[in-house]
């Protein structure tokens, strides 16, 4: 697993132990960014949001990019460790939230673009997105990127869906806030 572009290119990213964490693939990875790209341009001052980060290969990907800042969310003990070697290894703009994503409260501050990479088949992503929205964590005009298995639909309330692709046994779906076309 490595950085795919910007200033950290090529730089390897530790994975956590265990199997409890499933990293996005370097591929998933390249297609959802090249997605994102098309849509916003680039990534110069955003604030990110990784939640269920694992590794933190998302988050990290866009600062490489040049986002300003990522809040990292991960409960698992071995991502945590592998989160936080990573960041320290990159010098990288970033703050961990130690907790599940499920219990997050009131945000900080609004987020750009949100990366949620749940546990294939638990629902998770819709949930989330959902306390998100109530507790204000979303940008008016963010883009939110869900990995499911590719059997997966999620369809989150107050969102709606820019686009979708299958990706060999993972989906990646963006979707923006209802208020974004409004």
């Amino acid at each position: 697993m490595r950085i795919i572009s910007g200033d950290w290119r090529s730089r390897p990213l530790k994975a956590p132990k265990g199997d409890t964490t499933r990293p996005t693939a370097d591929r998933t990875r390249e297609a959802l960014f090249s997605m994102l790209i098309s849509r916003i341009g680039s990534f110069e001052d955003l604030q990110i949001l990784d939640l269920f980060s694992g590794s933190g290969a998302l988050g990290l990907e866009a600062l490489s990019r040049g986002a300003a800042h990522c809040t990292f969310v991960e409960q698992d003990s071995y991502a945590l460790k592998a989160l936080e070697h990573n960041i320290t290894m990159l010098n990288a703009n970033a703050t961990v939230k130690k907790s599940s994503v499920l219990t997050l409260g009131q945000a900080p501050s609004k987020f750009d673009i949100v990366f949620l990479d749940p546990p294939y088949q638990s629902g998770a992503a819709v949930v989330a997105l959902e306390k998100l929205q109530r507790f204000d964590w979303i940008a008016p005009s963010a883009w939110i990127s869900v990995e499911t298995d590719r059997d997966e639909t999620p369809r989150p309330k107050g969102y709606i869906v820019e686009k979708e692709r299958n990706i060999g046994k993972a989906k990646i779906s963006l979707f923006r806030p209802i208020t974004a076309h409004q």
